[in-house]
């Protein structure tokens, strides 16, 4: 194979999720999707564990213990990735193409020394340029790193998207594009609402928004780099060729983007018959410092008695239970499953009848709200109770053209 790299060509990043590369058919898919590019750009490739694997080596190690071991947990997740990297380079070479694939470290990812959360604090590119060099395709392992001692590390969830990015802004990249069995970003999530769209574009702004609220199409670790380092982002579908959806720098308008429904909120009430300004900062230091529990609408209505709100996502409530349980025993607390609903979009706080039209909706149905925050980009509503999809509907049918 000819090994000249043309004179001015671009360098791109893919990323492969898991479900992108479940099984050795996947992987012919990806492998012919990679070619598609490789003709006229250098390709780096990240990419995340096959299908379940994660969740399997996950299962096996607490099958051993309870609680397993954070440093060895990141020594036997990093595996995942690197099983298919190397599978995915197999296919490449059997198919005549040079690859090579990297562990996260080999590739020169640098991280801090926290286990399973750790976050990329450099990437030495030198070993991904002498391969590009050679006209190879570079295969990295998602999801890992390695630390100042020589530890591995995991980038805990949506690693992998944020290695995809991270290379992407170290390697002055064209562009990211990021692959998985979805097209790109929705107005609204297509199985709730049939007539929601994919956007063609939409800035790293409102994608944040979109992710903190819930939506699984990107982390916002990764579009926070983006973002930083201005590289544009591309969602698309391994699947298809039909384009997707650019991540990029603001874009001038005051219309609604997505709306986003979550019915994954659990607001929490703390309540105790006593109450002192010291013990609301020693419980926030717990919750927030040292166990990273994301709290949100954050409510304090304390004064001879602690009378304490906020919500958090469901997928923190057993940590916050069993937090509060050995560490805050003598606060009563309840808990109780809501729906929050984010209309996002940059500058809609400009335009009063977005706003007027979802109090509307809103007072028409009857429904009880508990918390209502605008921001330049964000409409965030907590209802009292689960809120119907048609709601969602209805939403997306008035703000929505």
């Amino acid at each position: 194979m000819n090994k000249e790299v043309p004179i001015n060509m671009d360098t791109v990043v893919l990323k492969f999720g898991g479900s992108s590369v479940a099984d050795n058919i996947k992987l012919n898919i990806v492998a012919d999707k990679i070619l598609e590019y490789y003709q006229n750009n250098n390709v780096i490739v990240v990419v995340s564990a096959q299908g379940k694997t994660t969740d399997g080596l996950i299962k096996q190690a607490k099958e051993l213990s309870a609680i397993p071991d954070c440093r060895e947990m990141d020594v036997l997740l990093s595996t995942g990735e690197q099983i298919t990297t190397s599978k995915l380079c197999i296919l490449l070479k059997r198919m005549g193409y040079e690859a090579v694939s990297l562990t996260g470290w080999q590739a020169g990812i640098l991280t801090d020394s926290n286990s399973q959360e750790a976050k990329i604090e450099a990437i030495c590119t030198d070993r991904i340029q002498e391969e590009l060099a050679e006209r190879r395709i570079v295969v990295i392992a998602g999801f890992q790193g390695i630390d100042e001692k020589g530890n591995i590390t995991t980038l805990g969830r949506g690693g992998s998207d944020t290695t995809a990015v991270a290379i992407a802004a170290a390697i002055q990249a064209a562009h990211c594009y990021i692959f998985s069995d979805v097209d790109g970003v929705y107005t609204t999530d297509p199985n709730k609402v049939t007539v929601a769209k994919k956007l063609e574009s939409l800035s790293y702004e409102e994608m944040l928004d979109i992710s903190n609220e819930g939506a699984k199409v990107l982390h916002n670790r990764c579009v926070e780099i983006g973002e930083r380092f201005h590289i544009p982002i591309v969602t698309k579908s391994t699947f298809n060729n039909q384009p997707g959806s650019t991540v990029c720098d603001k874009v001038e308008d005051t219309e609604v983007k997505s709306i986003v429904k979550n019915d994954n909120i659990i607001l929490v009430k703390i309540t105790a018959n006593s109450y002192r300004t010291k013990d609301f900062y020693d419980l926030y230091a717990k919750l927030v410092s040292e166990k990273n529990i994301a709290i949100m609408d954050l409510s304090n209505k304390s004064n001879q008695t602690m009378n304490l709100s906020f919500t958090i996502k469901l997928d923190q409530l057993t940590l916050l239970q069993s937090t509060l349980e050995t560490d805050f025993p003598m606060y009563q607390v309840a808990y109780k499953n809501i729906t929050r609903i984010s209309i996002i979009g940059y500058g809609i706080l400009k335009n009063n009848d977005i706003l007027n039209k979802t109090i509307s909706i809103l007072q028409a149905n009857n429904l009880e709200v508990t918390s209502f925050d605008v921001t330049g980009s964000k409409i965030a509503i907590n209802f009292a109770d689960a809120v119907e999809n048609n709601i969602l509907e209805q939403l997306h049918n008035s703000l929505i053209s």
